[in-house]
């Protein structure tokens, strides 16, 4: 059950309106690591998740907090788009604000399709996707994407801090980031508490039985780039980090297999003929035309 009451969260309210901030924004609100995909992601994760409890609860928890953030951009975005012309001379746009705007960066589509408003579309105007999201049904691995989403995320809303100066939007944005923060040390935190308390370990999944993988090359780092460093690391040497194995470093491949022979696609696919059956079937007709002369 949703109830929306109508409150923010935090003030988001620019000191002056900004068509092209505007459109930088989108990406937090609609893009691939924005407010949208945060808000879905974890919802289905835990509409999915099969066994009640705290992180189920945490899950939904937090959840329900991004659905409040992608409101406050939406709401932020509509105020930077109002009565909002750019620095582009009166002549060279007709007097008109809303071709200024276009013209210095906006997205067209905030004045056209959402009549000054938000949309769920990326800084480029791609609609927002559902592929955005990562719900497997294995906590561990989703707690890891989510706590990448939230980094990822916090990349992007810093650096729109620094592309305004507007104060109001710069406090609104560091609320963001304080939440951020936070969440990305609640999804490692619970990281950490799967493994201590039993219910998920690595490698993801791990109830599947390790011994059915080739192990010999389970904890090789096979190294297919020429740099010079790459076997400095805790990575190409010691103990493997699921402590199931120990790494080993390695120029290339430990591995190799010949290459299988041609297939024979049905003639039904329409192929490219082989060309020995070309060759075959040529001097076939020859000898037969030759032998009726």
């Amino acid at each position: 059950m949703f109830f929306h009451r109508q409150e923010l969260q935090f003030k988001a309210t620019p000191e002056k309106p900004d068509a092209v901030y505007a459109r930088k924004l989108q990406e937090v609100l609609g893009g691939q690591y924005g407010e949208i995909t945060v808000a879905m992601q974890y919802m289905f994760q835990g509409w999915n998740m099969h066994i009640p409890g705290k992180y189920r609860d945490l899950v939904y928890g937090i959840g329900a907090e991004e659905f409040g953030h992608v409101e406050m951009l939406a709401i932020m975005i509509a105020q930077l788009l109002e009565k909002a012309p750019v620095g582009i001379t009166e002549d060279a746009v007709q007097d008109d604000p809303t071709v200024a705007a276009v013209v210095g960066g906006m997205d067209v589509q905030h004045a056209i399709v959402a009549g000054a408003g938000a949309r769920p579309v990326d800084s480029n105007g791609n609609p927002w996707q559902g592929t955005y999201i990562t719900g497997s049904g294995n906590l561990l691995a989703d707690f890891t994407a989510n706590a990448n989403a939230e980094m990822q995320g916090r990349v992007q809303v810093a650096r729109l801090y620094h592309m305004t100066d507007d104060p109001g939007v710069r406090d609104m944005l560091s609320f963001l980031l304080a939440r951020d923060t936070m969440h990305q040390n609640q999804w490692l935190r619970a990281i950490e508490e799967l493994k201590e308390d039993g219910l998920e370990q690595l490698p993801a999944p791990s109830n599947f039985p390790q011994r059915k993988e080739h192990t010999e090359v389970s904890y090789q780092y096979l190294n297919f780039s020429d740099g010079e460093h790459a076997g400095d690391g805790g990575w190409a040497k010691g103990p493997s980090v699921d402590g199931n194995g120990e790494f080993s470093y390695h120029d290339g491949p430990t591995t190799s297999a010949p290459m299988p022979p041609p297939t024979h696609p049905d003639a039904r696919m329409y192929g490219t003929t082989e060309v020995p059956n070309v060759v075959e079937k040529a001097a076939g007709t020859i000898q037969d035309r030759l032998h009726r002369e």
